[in-house]
């Protein structure tokens, strides 16, 4: 159903998005990555993109915090892509501390990227998507979209933030062939992650392997990590015909960390 279609996948040069990105390729959609990094590296990576899945691959470095330039994002999309059919909003930071202890700055950043980028971005698109009657947003909010945590005030604002914006594009195209939902990963093996294992490892003075069972433990009953695959496959189906009639939904794929 995806062959052709393009996607913008935000975040995309690692972790999750990148993950997301793959799934679509191999579906046969062109696609627009985003994110940080080492140039040689992205554009290594996107030739081995073209290489492997025999589409379009383009990149565009807009910042998430930046309205303007997530703008020109999506209309540079549309112009060498030749449309934006899917819209995968994946960019994100993190940061913990207490609120008493948590920086101005960093809640605005936090907001900025993992909230407010979402809205720009899909206003940008959606007018074309509605031309088109067709078009497929997936937002990737968070367990901490549903649920909280100590030490996560920004970030779980954000997340739950980008549920209710699901819930109301999903209202406001309900009745077009436009859906929008949001998944809700779990726990996630990506480098954002490892950050959080590593720095736990450090402050504990414990293993890697045990500082990451610590973790798991607290939240995620299968004691594993979900994959960027397993996300991947999910925007897939979202893209699909079957789930024409999923809209507005909040997605867990958590290893039954929401079910406690």
């Amino acid at each position: 159903m995806i062959k052709g279609k393009s996607a913008v996948v935000t975040g995309s040069t690692s972790g999750i998005g990148l993950g997301i990105a793959r799934a679509l390729a191999a579906q046969g959609a062109n696609i627009l990555l985003n994110g940080f990094g080492d140039a040689k590296e992205i554009e290594r990576l996107r030739a081995d993109l073209v290489a492997e899945f025999n589409v379009k691959v383009t990149f565009d470095g807009a910042d998430m915090s930046k309205p303007g330039q997530i703008r020109d994002m999506i209309a540079s999309a549309t112009k060498e892509l030749g449309a934006v059919d899917i819209l995968v909003n994946n960019a994100g930071i993190q940061h913990t501390a207490l609120i008493e202890d948590f920086d101005d700055a960093r809640w605005d950043a936090i907001i900025a990227i993992n909230l407010s980028s979402n809205f720009h971005a899909i206003k940008a698109a959606l007018p074309q998507m509605k031309k088109r009657n067709w078009g497929r947003i997936i937002n990737i909010a968070s367990t901490h979209g549903l649920v909280a945590s100590v030490q996560k005030v920004a970030y779980v604002a954000a997340k739950h933030g980008v549920v209710g914006l699901t819930k109301v594009v999903a209202l406001e195209t309900a009745t077009t062939g436009i859906t929008c939902n949001a998944i809700c990963p779990g726990w996630v093996l990506t480098p954002l992650v490892q950050k959080q294992i590593d720095d736990r490892a450090a402050k504990e003075r414990i293993t890697v392997a045990q500082a990451k069972l610590e973790l798991l433990s607290e939240k995620q009953p299968s004691k594993e990590f979900a994959t960027p695959e397993q996300i991947g496959a999910l925007a897939v189906f979202l893209c699909s015909e079957g789930a024409a009639q999923i809209r507005g939904a909040a997605l867990p794929v958590d290893g039954a960390w929401l079910a406690q």
